[in-house]
């Protein structure tokens, strides 16, 4: 078996004092008060082995891996009819692209865009009586963690200079696609985006999706093994917005960034790994993170391919 936390020790040592060119996404303003020099790392294996260093038991903003959780439960809720509204095609355009959702008449590529995310939780507001409360006891009950929760001043600096999502949502809304009040949907949207975990507990989160017979602590299974195959299939090609293909050629699992700095791949039947280093490159993911996760699926040859 792989010594996996001096692997993991020995990358990170590799790394940690690199010239890192990326930049901490400040256009949040609350994201922007994050140091910079951050950097952590939590492998968590589906028999519950856990290794890290650095930063991993640290909370910070979650950002876009919240998405992976809104599908999830509006796939559960929804099943196959969730993509009558959703495709699952790569981009190719950055994360916010409004020309695209022209093109396609309202129906967002994908969900791990925003305006897919925006569509998911439209659609969830659709299901839940209470979506702000309901959506948080799922991602305590999944992750065993009741200690999760949101950051209302990220949730409100989102909320001050969202003016993209904005957009975004009234011009879904204007061919149809937005069924509920858009000032709902979007306050939905921006503290689901403001959820904090640590590294440690992003990994614990997702063995849901790596895990075949994963089980609450509640005795639930979360979603049937075909939709986590799918969901898995997305992130592989569409979660790392319009370097998804960069992230598969080179680190070759499926997986998931947020601007926050953070990144989850996903190694099916095996285990969930997540970094967290704030600064980004210029398509919103982490610089470290990706050159991590890079060298680690190299020198565990651990990719899916």
């Amino acid at each position: 078996m792989e010594n996996y936390q001096k692997i993991i020790e020995d990358i990170y040592l590799d790394l940690k004092n690199i010239d890192d060119v990326g930049k901490v996404a400040d256009y949040i303003p609350e994201l922007g008060e994050v140091s910079a020099d951050k950097f952590g790392i939590n492998m968590t294996t589906i028999d519950n082995k856990s290794f890290d260093v650095g930063n991993a038991n640290e909370k910070f903003s979650i950002q876009s891996i919240s998405k992976i959780l809104t599908l999830t439960l509006a796939y559960k809720l929804e099943g196959e009819k969730l993509w009558e509204r959703l495709d699952v095609e790569p981009s190719g355009n950055p994360f916010n692209s409004l020309s695209q959702l022209e093109k396609d008449k309202g129906k967002p590529r994908n969900p791990f865009i925003n305006a897919g995310a925006i569509v998911v939780c439209d659609v969830l507001i659709g299901h839940l009586k209470n979506p702000k409360k309901d959506f948080l006891d799922f991602c305590r009950e999944i992750s065993n963690n009741s200690c999760l929760n949101y950051s209302e001043k990220v949730a409100e600096s989102e909320k001050a200079c969202g003016y993209r999502n904005v957009a975004l949502c009234n011009f879904i809304k204007s061919f149809g696609n937005i069924k509920n009040d858009v000032d709902e949907v979007l306050d939905f949207y921006f503290y689901t985006c403001s959820l904090q975990m640590s590294c440690k507990e992003l990994s614990q989160i997702f063995l849901f999706l790596a895990n075949d017979d994963f089980i609450t602590n509640k005795g639930n299974s979360i979603i049937t093994m075909s939709q986590a195959k799918r969901i898995n299939a997305i992130l592989l090609t569409c979660g790392f917005y319009d370097e998804s293909g960069e992230f598969a050629f080179r680190v070759g699992l499926p997986g998931k960034s947020g601007v926050g700095g953070g990144i989850i791949a996903i190694h099916p039947d095996e285990y969930c790994i997540t970094v967290w280093s704030p600064k980004l490159n210029k398509r919103g993911n982490s610089y470290k993170g990706m050159l991590f996760l890079e060298k680690f699926t190299t020198k565990t040859a651990s990719s899916i391919f």
